[in-house]
């Protein structure tokens, strides 16, 4: 009996060996058996680093292989797209999110320093954010063709020329389409003693000189959100004290400028710092003037000049700046009278804000109002933009229009012959929060 139950069990023993070494293969791979084996290591204390080691360089291997694929795969998206010289792209294609760049903000001061904190006012803010985002995109519009053109305006040049170069890139930049995008107004390019409201009319032949002085005033709008900025241009270095002046006082005023801030608190600001400067001119010296009847000003949708007008001078009005309001803050210096006058062959022309219907007798009159309607609504322009439409011998019919008072024609001003004057401008922003100088770029 003892040797046949030792038989026995030995075979089953080796049964049991058999079937366990089968189960083994049939589940080769699978988690159970890394789970035995894993354990069976841990048990012995041994392997665990040696597996560790072995497995890392295996595991990564492949996540190499992804991050190489994934690198490739973002070296094959586009890259942003950057402005040409000269700029041809439009702007909204620069920013493909839609969303501009912000302008320069300043603080509000003393009893409105609560604001930068208000969420209520934060919240206004965001509903308005459409609007901010519209002028913006003006805003950069005009800081890109300024930059171009200030990179080739130079003595010798044709005027008219300068004044299309110019406007034809802020079409093609803005992307012009009829009242919703485009030019706000005519680029004003006065010389010397003409401050303002100047542009060469069609086969103008003045040409720009080494020792003029000219103030370039031009204008961009989306959706009628006007953008009114400028700068002056003067090749001979004896101008720059003027340049620094108006520069320096309009700094003055945007800083003044603000929510509650009295026009005439501004004014005075303007003129104490605009009359500190003094230049030297072929030997004789100039104080520097402000030149008192000429004004910044609020602006409206289509309206450039909306009501209020910011002096430049001390002495003005005591009505308040308002939240929400847009201004142009501008400031001219003098080195002639500190006064001008409307002189010249008138080039600029602007539908009257408030003109209601008006009979007209004259066809052509009622034509070219329906012409004006429809380029131009209440924004300002030129005779060269009516010459580009298509109309021809309209002076008449113009003269008509401004005889019955739709129409009101703005001649160049001018101070003393003789006598230099410059400007500086910005539109600014007075938001619930901030300040937003809208215009400010690298260069003013």
């Amino acid at each position: 009996m003892g040797e046949k139950e030792a038989t026995d069990a030995a075979e089953k023993l080796e049964q049991l060996k058999v079937t366990m070494s089968e189960e083994a293969k049939g589940a080769a791979g699978s988690s159970s058996v890394k789970e035995v084996i894993n354990a069976g290591s841990t048990a012995n204390g041994e392997g665990d680093d040696e597996d560790d080691d072995q497995a890392q360089p295996q595991d990564a291997a492949p996540g190499a292989t992804k991050k190489k694929k994934k690198k490739n795969k973002s070296k094959k998206k586009k890259d942003p797209l950057e402005q040409t010289d000269p700029p041809s792209i439009p702007i909204d294609e620069l920013f493909p999110s839609g969303e501009f760049p912000e302008g320069e903000i300043q603080q509000y001061k003393d009893d409105n320093l609560w604001r930068v904190t208000s969420e209520e006012k934060r919240e206004l803010e965001r509903l308005q954010k459409p609007i901010y985002n519209s002028v913006r995109r003006a805003a950069e519009v005009h800081r890109q063709v300024r930059k171009y053109m200030r990179s080739i305006i130079k003595p010798g040049m044709l005027m008219v020329d300068m004044c299309e170069t110019l406007e034809n890139m802020v079409r093609k930049l803005i992307k012009e389409n009829g009242l919703q995008a485009g030019i706000a107004f005519p680029t004003g390019c006065s010389l010397n003693w003409v401050a303002a409201h100047w542009t060469p009319n069609s086969g103008d032949k003045t040409v720009l000189q080494y020792d003029d002085v000219m103030k370039l005033d031009f204008g961009t709008h989306i959706d009628g959100y006007i953008i009114d900025c400028a700068f002056t241009v003067a090749f001979n270095p004896m101008f720059d004290p003027l340049l620094q002046a108006t520069k320096e006082a309009t700094n003055t005023g945007i800083k003044e400028a603000g929510i509650d801030v009295r026009l005439c608190d501004v004014g005075a600001a303007i003129q104490e710092v605009m009359e500190s400067y003094e230049v030297e001119i072929n030997g004789k010296v100039f104080q520097v003037k402000s030149v008192r009847n000429l004004n910044g000003h609020s602006i409206g949708p289509y309206q450039i000049h909306a009501g209020k007008s910011v002096p430049i001078v001390k002495g003005g009005e005591q009505t308040k700046m308002e939240e929400g309001e847009f201004y142009a803050i501008e400031t001219f210096g003098s080195t002639g009278k500190g006064f001008v006058r409307e002189d010249l062959e008138c080039s600029h022309y602007m539908k009257d804000f408030d003109a209601g219907h008006i009979p007209l007798r004259l066809p052509r009159a009622k034509q070219l109002l329906t012409t004006i309607n429809k380029n131009f609504s209440t924004l300002a322009f030129c005779r060269r933009y009516l010459d580009r439409i298509g109309e021809s011998k309209y002076l008449m019919a113009l003269k008509n229009l401004c005889d019955a008072g739709i129409v009101q024609p703005y001649p160049p001003l001018c101070d003393a012959k003789g006598s230099y004057v410059s400007q500086f401008e910005h539109t600014i922003l007075l938001r619930p929060t901030c300040k937003e100088v809208i215009s400010r770029g690298n260069d003013y």
